[in-house]
């Protein structure tokens, strides 16, 4: 079973024209064996026959010849009549013997070596019919074997040249058989490989057949290919064409975005500013309340456009991640002391647990991702609270921010974290903190998280809640490095103290805007200067005797001006401002290019509208840093 399986394994790997001349090999060969076998049998037995016929001649001659002698009994006669018989040829021993078996006379031959012999006895019989002895003749068969030598040196070559014949023949028959199937073989692997292929009509009727009906399925696949390729290339087009649209709808939203949000921030701007003066001082409270009212407004408009400012920085490319290691308690802390006010006047709870898990990370982003999860949790929440904590898994720290809000629906899930995708909640606080958003807080929760090559995980069940996982890169407990903070977020306490006696020289191209900072500025106690152009700016640098202590400059002005070029030419001026001087500039802008360039100056920037706790705390922590610098410090 194994050998037969072993022939079939040794059958399959040859060639199809191997195969074919085996075949064609093994039949001839067996059979021309047999033929020879058969012939070669019959022609030796004849043969044999022959020798056999031969010897009896001789015997039945020596028999004729010792009949008288043997009556006699005369020995000498007998031997010269046995010797008689030794010189007839292949003879090689003759006898001759009594009736009752006595030999009487044996010759042998001595002239010719002795083989294989066959053995011949005839009677001798007298004239009166009676046996009176017997002849003996062994003739050899020598011819015999040396025509059986002689017939398998013919065999051989018969079978050779039949061999020769036949495999020529089967050769000749394999390659025309053969050679259309290969050019068939390898036409396929050309079609395969995306080749125009075909194949020469040659051959047998059945080939030709196959040959022709190949040629037209290569034809026929050629041009479905050709279709099918032109209709790739139309569609390639047309979506190049469509992502063109897409890109170019993108860029004019993101103008028109960025133009919305700068013209809607001035006035903003000012209102802030003017709300805070109607606030200093008043203390009717009914006028306080209506102002308070103002105020809230102002801040739920501040922070859609914080939104908007966040999503405009991120396209722009100013944000690169700043890694550093700190404890993720600090950020924590942070958190809490940041919402639990909102959270309780919500009447929810915030629960931030403690933690000693470190992480590698930008403090500033992951501060922010953090930060908008919780203002979306509140803002969703009804009742119940949100829940803030983390964990280790594996190499990195998992935290979770969990609510028992409203929750969101299955179909909702995967669209929340794009741009202006908002779901409708069944119910809303009535809180502040309640206020609707943009739908931009998570669509930038996943922008940084992208930034931090981290990923944001999202399950929710509506009406039960919603938890959102972070993951970030675990850091060994070590030491506090320095964490980048937010400008202001190392200013003094909020008070008047530090702005009084300044003498700060203000450029915005905005009347309102200029009035509403005088106004402020004023009543803490500050020195103002008014600009609205550079013009303006540098007349007053030829005037003063000692240049202000903080310049606060809006970034667009009159004329295709910017703030950066005006303090640039305030520093070049010769009476212009030193290292002692802060610079800070106010600006509305949400241009990319823009926000490119404010972020390569190197100078603080506040983007509108500033609530005046903001711009005094930045003003003091300007001043501050200016004095160090101009101290060498």
């Amino acid at each position: 079973m194994n050998l037969n399986f072993r022939l079939l394994r040794g059958l399959a790997r040859l060639t199809f024209a191997q195969q074919l001349i085996l075949l064609a090999l093994l039949p001839a060969t067996a059979a021309t064996l047999v033929a020879i076998a058969v012939l070669t049998r019959q022609h030796l037995g004849n043969l044999t026959e022959l020798m056999r016929a031969n010897a009896q001649t001789v015997a039945l001659q020596v028999a004729t010849v010792a009949q008288a002698p043997l009556s006699r009994m005369d020995r000498r006669a007998l031997a010269r009549t046995a010797q008689t018989g030794t010189y007839q040829p292949h003879v090689q021993q003759v006898q001759i013997w009594t009736e009752d078996g006595e030999i009487v006379a044996n010759s042998e031959t001595v002239d010719r070596r002795r083989g294989e012999g066959l053995q011949v006895v005839v009677p001798i019989v007298s004239d009166d019919g009676r046996h009176n002895g017997k002849v003996m003749v062994e003739i050899g068969l020598d011819a015999v074997q040396s025509a059986r030598r002689a017939v398998w040196l013919n065999v051989a070559l018969v079978l050779a040249v039949s061999l020769l014949g036949v495999g020529l023949a089967g050769w000749w028959a394999a390659r025309r058989i053969s050679e259309p199937i290969r050019a068939l073989g390898e036409a396929v692997d050309r079609l395969g490989a995306g080749e125009a292929a075909s194949v020469a009509i040659e051959g047998t009727s059945e080939v030709r057949h196959l040959q022709h009906g190949f040629n037209q399925a290569a034809r026929a696949l050629a041009e479905s290919h050709r279709l099918l390729q032109s209709r790739i290339n139309e569609a390639t087009a047309e979506l190049a064409r469509k992502n063109q649209l897409l890109e170019v709808a993108s860029q004019a939203k993101t103008r028109l975005l960025a133009a919305a949000s700068h013209d809607l921030r001035q006035p903003l701007h000012a209102l802030t500013l003017f709300s805070d003066g109607l606030a200093n001082g008043e203390t009717d409270p009914v006028k306080l309340q209506r102002i308070g009212h103002i105020r809230e407004c102002v801040d739920s408009l501040d922070r859609l456009f914080s939104e908007l400012l966040n999503l405009s920085q991120l396209d722009a490319g100013v944000l690169q991640p700043q890694w550093a290691d700190f404890p993720l308690d600090r950020l924590f802390d942070e958190i809490s002391r940041n919402f639990r006010p909102v959270a309780e006047q919500q009447g929810l709870r915030l629960v931030v647990r403690k933690t000693e898990l470190w992480v590698r990370c930008d403090y500033v982003m992951l501060s922010r991702i953090l930060n908008n999860l919780v203002s979306n949790s509140l803002r969703h929440t009804v009742e119940g609270g949100v829940l803030i904590g983390a964990r280790a898994r594996g190499k990195g720290v998992r935290i979770d921010v969990v609510d028992t809000g409203v929750g969101i629906a299955a179909q909702h899930q995967a669209r929340v974290f794009e741009e202006f995708y908002q779901v409708e909640p069944a119910s809303r606080s009535n809180a502040p903190g309640g206020a609707r958003g943009m739908g931009l807080g998570l669509a930038t929760v996943q922008r940084l998280a992208e930034l931090l090559n981290t990923r944001v995980e999202l399950s929710s069940r509506l009406h039960k809640g919603t938890c959102v996982r972070v993951q970030v890169r675990a850091a060994p407990a070590a030491l506090p490095a320095s964490v980048p903070q937010p400008p202001m977020a190392a200013a003094p306490a909020d008070n008047n103290e530090g702005l009084a006696d300044l003498r700060i020289l203000v450029i915005d191209d905005e009347r309102t805007i200029l009035e509403g900072l005088s106004v402020v500025l004023g009543n803490w106690g500050a020195t103002v200067l008014a600009a609205q152009t550079r013009a303006e700016a540098l007349a007053l640098a030829d005037g003063w005797d000692t240049p202000p202590d903080v310049v606060v400059s809006d970034l667009l002005l009159q004329g295709g001006d910017n703030g950066l070029d005006v303090i640039a030419a305030l520093e070049r001026h010769p009476n212009g401002i030193g290292a002692g001087t802060a610079r800070l500039l106010v600006t509305g802008e949400t241009k990319p290019d823009r926000l490119r360039e404010v972020a390569a100056a190197g100078i603080a920037v506040l983007y509108k509208p500033v609530s005046p706790r903001v711009l005094r705390q930045a003003i003091q922590a300007q001043r501050a840093a200016a004095l160090m610098m101009a101290a060498g410090l």
